[in-house]
């Protein structure tokens, strides 16, 4: 059976952090290194990103490259990979720049009784997670997710790892020190 393919996207400090140790918002890397970020969004038919993510960054990355975007038309897609978010916690603020950038959001969280029958607001589709991530990879493969790109945060990357779900790693080391 085909399964999702996770490539897994880092920027990291020489001194090995993705993050500031107290957490909050992280810029690594130069033009080069963007370029090579929107070349594996434009592969992608999602993005995943944890909540505590959202909640640093307040936005996703998106594809900015015309050339990208006019490649990826072509092939069929939209302009913008699906932006997936698992959460279970949805306090996102709707005047966030994530509700206003140009693509579709999608929440997934664990179900459980507090869920409500509603959409959360500003979200385009929410999907119920199964126990493991390798079975919420099959039910998101279902539903087109042939290739994934995993951006963080630490907790979501961990528990791919712990299942041995990521199939390539994409990994730029920037001359900063972060730790």
């Amino acid at each position: 059976m085909k399964k999702t393919w996770v490539k897994l996207v880092l920027a990291s400090s020489i001194d090995g952090r993705i993050a500031y140790p107290e957490g909050g918002k992280t810029q690594l890397g130069q033009d080069g290194d963007r370029f090579v970020l929107e070349e594996s969004l434009a592969w992608s038919d999602g993005i995943l990103i944890g909540g505590q993510t959202l909640r640093d960054h307040q936005s996703v990355c998106i594809i900015k490259n015309q050339h990208l975007i006019k490649k990826r038309v072509l092939e069929g897609k939209t302009e913008q990979p699906i932006s997936l978010v698992a959460s279970n916690q949805i306090d996102f603020p709707i005047n966030w720049l994530f509700f206003k950038q140009p693509i579709q959001r999608w929440l997934l969280q664990k179900k459980n009784n507090d869920n409500k029958s509603n959409m959360p607001i500003g979200f385009n589709n929410r999907i119920f997670l199964k126990l493991k991530w390798r079975d919420s990879l099959d039910d998101l493969y279902k539903k087109g997710f042939s290739k994934i790109v995993l951006l963080g945060g630490a907790k979501l990357i961990s528990s791919f790892l712990q299942e041995d779900l990521i199939n390539e790693l994409q990994i730029t080391i920037t001359p900063h020190l972060l730790g």
